[in-house]
């Protein structure tokens, strides 16, 4: 039986490897300090689940939860994102946690170590689809401090994977605009659309390179996780549209503001040819996925690592 770590599990793709893991047999360790993840996200009760509120940031509490747990992996999903302006924060948790978590792992000999990152560590591309051998040029403050984690992380002992992350969308998704064009669109307000380009991956295609990733004979290094292909974010606002049954409409659509990047999409051909991965999910499927989940679960709090456009008020995206 593994015993996995997985830090920020209660956030969207924490809680969701969480179930299943717990569905595998696995036993699974969560810290987390539900300032975006949330607890009702987790089962309540399993004999296989510990839930622990705390931040990677406290080194005492990391090293007291690998004492305690004996990871066998980690599976570092915790990340601090929501305020762009807040830095110290930024630092502490994804850099600071990083080294704290990196170095725990280190001691107790684990057998892997996972992490998360996200394409806007590539800063603003040269060129799309991004290559995984693409200079890191990140300038955001959730970019900076998650691009110095995975820098740490590669310069550790351990047998590590770093997965950079196009849009993963599934279960309890609460950033984006997805959700928010659900929810505005469904309450009867405006929206505007942003002039960027994203890539958007389904849960379970990320599940699926995460069970690769996770095997002890897995390739190590830096992966991206995407699609491979580009779609804007007026093609998801008029899918939606279409989902809630509205009458095609004409929506405003502004420039990518300061802290946002025109066209972020990940080139996956070398997360293929090392795992023989390949997403099975189309764009519109994946999109149509999430917002049947929504109609089934609702939509909780939103949150966003870019600046709202000046003019533009609560119509993010």
């Amino acid at each position: 039986m593994r015993r996995i770590l997985l830090t920020g599990g209660a956030g969207c793709l924490g809680s969701n490897l969480a179930e299943r893991f717990i569905d595998a047999g696995d036993a699974v360790y969560v810290l987390d300090n539900f300032a975006t993840g949330q607890r009702a996200s987790l089962p309540d009760e399993h004999d296989r689940l510990t839930v622990r509120e705390g931040s990677v940031s406290d080194r005492w509490t990391v090293d007291d939860v690998f004492t305690e747990f004996e990871p066998t992996h980690v599976v570092h999903s915790a990340a601090a994102y929501k305020n762009p302006d807040d830095w110290a924060t930024d630092d502490a948790v994804n850099v600071g946690g990083t080294i704290n978590v990196v170095r725990a792992a280190e001691a107790a000999g684990v057998r892997r170590l996972l992490n998360f990152h996200t394409a806007l560590g590539y800063g603003r591309p040269e060129q799309v689809p991004i290559a995984v051998s693409a200079p890191a040029r990140p300038f955001t403050s959730y970019g900076i401090s998650k691009q110095a984690g995975e820098n740490y992380l590669a310069m550790s002992k351990l047998p590590w994977v770093s997965l950079r992350l196009a849009n993963v969308t599934g279960p309890r998704l609460a950033i984006g605009p997805i959700p928010t064009f659900y929810t505005r669109l469904k309450a009867g307000k405006s929206c505007f659309c942003s002039r960027t380009v994203r890539d958007f991956v389904d849960m379970e295609d990320f599940f699926a390179v995460v069970d690769l990733a996770l095997a002890d004979e897995a390739p190590t290094g830096r992966f991206n996780v995407s699609t491979g292909t580009g779609h804007s974010i007026r093609e998801i606002f008029d899918i939606v549209v279409q989902h809630l049954g509205l009458p095609k409409q004409d929506v405003p659509e502004v420039d990518a503001g300061p802290d946002d990047v025109e066209k972020v999409v990940l080139d996956p051909s070398e997360t293929i040819a090392a795992f023989g991965w390949r997403p099975r999910y189309s764009f519109a499927d994946t999109i149509r996925r999430m917002l049947a989940w929504y109609d089934t679960h609702g939509v909780t709090t939103i949150y966003s690592h870019v600046r709202r456009p000046e003019g533009h008020g609560e119509a993010t995206r």
